[in-house]
């Protein structure tokens, strides 16, 4: 072992141990997010959730083709590209909340283009904000 590997080492260990020791405090202003209602929904036995993604080529491409489509739309939120994709057996569930009926819409409409009529399921919510759509251009009205 040569000293440029020995330093290499002792960075890293440096490293570790510092970001291991300092505490990832929140400030007073902040509050913790509630999610308690998403999570008493998601407990049902039928609900679908992010860990029955099936596990077929099929599966994983259908999933990887209707998130590109939503991700590639810069007109569309954060809230609308953080929605989640589940494919199963060649049926998707879309879930998660956006911030207006037009994007609940618009991405239930991407996912039938790719999946074909009668293959997806929308369980998306829209949730009241005062945070306004954004133009095409990517900014907010």
């Amino acid at each position: 072992m040569n000293w440029r590997d020995t330093l290499a080492r002792i960075g890293l260990a440096a490293g570790l141990a510092i970001g291991t020791a300092v505490p990832h405090a929140q400030t007073p202003s902040q509050t913790p997010p509630d999610n308690t209602k998403v999570n008493t929904r998601d407990r049902a036995t039928t609900a679908k959730t992010a860990d029955q993604q099936g596990n077929s080529k099929a599966d994983v491409d259908l999933t990887q083709k209707i998130r590109k489509a939503i991700t590639d739309d810069k007109a569309l939120t954060t809230y609308a590209h953080n929605i989640k994709v589940i494919t199963r057996d060649g049926h998707v569930t879309l879930k998660g909340p956006v911030h207006t009926p037009d994007e609940k819409s618009a991405l239930e409409a991407k996912a039938i283009e790719i999946a074909g009529t009668g293959k997806v399921t929308n369980q998306i919510s829209v949730v009241n904000s005062t945070k306004k759509a954004r133009t095409p251009s990517g900014k907010d009205q």
